[in-house]
């Protein structure tokens, strides 16, 4: 059941780019060859891609070759793919504010994956 039942996919992808307004023109021109795209829910391949569990929910996904692993014969590839997922987060939080914040952290959570970030540092960082 969602709790917010009156945001949109719209207002959500609004949400995610403002998220990457944020960052900072360097970040951008750094951040080469991904995408970032907004679904309602994880798909079955991404949900068990990760290992979710019963019960869990998926905020976030990157999927791609972080920075800091490519190599010079990195090329001629399709993008990296950021996905945020839109219900998860509504279904979990009570207010605009807080589903801005989960927005906000977990753009900065999947951006930091792409520059090879482990998950465990992320979490120390608090995203």
């Amino acid at each position: 059941m969602t709790l917010l039942s009156n945001i949109t996919l719209e207002d959500f992808q609004t949400l995610v780019e403002q998220a990457l307004s944020t960052l900072s023109p360097e970040i951008h021109k750094m951040m080469e060859n991904v995408t970032v795209t907004v679904a309602e829910y994880p798909t079955r391949s991404q949900a068990e891609d990760v290992g979710l569990g019963p019960g869990r929910a998926l905020y976030g996904l990157y999927q791609g070759v972080p920075l800091t692993r490519r190599s010079t014969h990195y090329g001629m590839v399709p993008p990296d793919r950021i996905t945020i997922f839109m219900h998860p987060m509504v279904d979990h939080h009570r207010t605009p504010e807080a589903i801005h914040r989960q927005v906000q952290r977990t753009v900065l959570h999947e951006v930091g994956h792409h520059f090879g970030i482990g998950e465990q540092r992320l979490r120390e960082l608090g995203y």
